[in-house]
């Protein structure tokens, strides 16, 4: 399956977070002024990239072992193998999923995005999640809306600050997924480590990019209405369904899975 759109101008003059993101997990994918945001930030920005990326495989992981084969994952970022599709086909190779970013350049690498197996399907679609009736049409033509969907939210909405309605985005998602759904998000704290929040958050607002740190309370407000899976809502290393747990370490980065009634 090819991608939903022809390749747009990449911007090279501006960072991007999805190119920041890369850079921070290692990636070759970004340009140099993404790679000054990074060099700026606090050591402790690669331990956050790397935590929500295992947080992501393993809240993959275990929708896919609990049933779910259908995902919408919104802020994609860069392919970092391995990706959620392969994740969850390793459970379940007939697994569908939707990937969505609004950085020109994972358009670019769309194609691995859709390498599936066989059995399964992935589809890409440029958007923004402030505009989250476009997605939600272009999901409903790859994926069954009347049957469980995961909708993956990692490291996106402190992206979108308050004054752009995050909490009314996410209700619009949610409430187009059927019963037995999941929400699954991990979101930065601005109360864990508040001054390193306060470093990260000056820092990207010189390269133009706003964010919306938020506190445990706030970022409890997505979940609203759902039913939280255990162990709740927690720290991106401390959330784990399967095996021991890991060993304590420290996290900016506050993580949920949630079921949809």
């Amino acid at each position: 399956m090819t991608a939903a759109t022809p390749t747009p101008r990449i911007d090279t003059s501006k960072p991007h977070p999805a190119r920041v993101y890369d850079w921070l997990l290692g990636g070759k994918d970004n340009y140099p002024v993404d790679q000054e945001v990074g060099e700026q930030l606090p050591t402790e920005a690669k331990d956050a990239a790397r935590q929500n990326r295992e947080f992501m495989h393993r809240a993959a992981a275990w929708l896919a072992g609990s049933g779910i084969d259908q995902f919408l994952d919104i802020g994609t970022g860069i392919p970092t193998r391995p990706n959620l599709h392969q994740i969850v086909q390793r459970t379940t190779p007939s697994a569908r999923t939707v990937y969505t970013d609004n950085d020109p350049i994972v358009l670019r690498h769309a194609e691995a995005l859709l390498i599936s197996r066989p059995e399964g399907a992935t589809d890409y679609i440029q958007a923004d999640v402030r505009e989250p009736q476009s997605i939600i049409d272009h999901a409903r033509g790859f994926l069954d809306f009347d049957r469980p969907i995961a909708l993956s939210l990692i490291a996106l909405m402190h992206f979108v600050p308050d004054d752009q309605d995050p909490y009314g985005i996410v209700r619009t998602l949610v409430d187009t997924l059927p019963s037995g759904s999941y929400l699954v998000m991990s979101h930065a704290a601005s109360d864990l480590y508040s001054e390193l929040a306060a470093m990260v958050t000056a820092e990207y607002a010189k390269g133009g990019m706003r964010l919306g740190f938020r506190t445990r309370d706030e970022v409890a407000r997505f979940f609203d209405g759902l039913d939280l899976v255990g162990p709740g809502l927690v720290t991106a290393p401390e959330w784990f369904k399967d095996g021991s747990a890991p060993q304590p370490e420290g996290s900016g980065i506050y993580s949920a899975v949630a079921r949809i009634r």
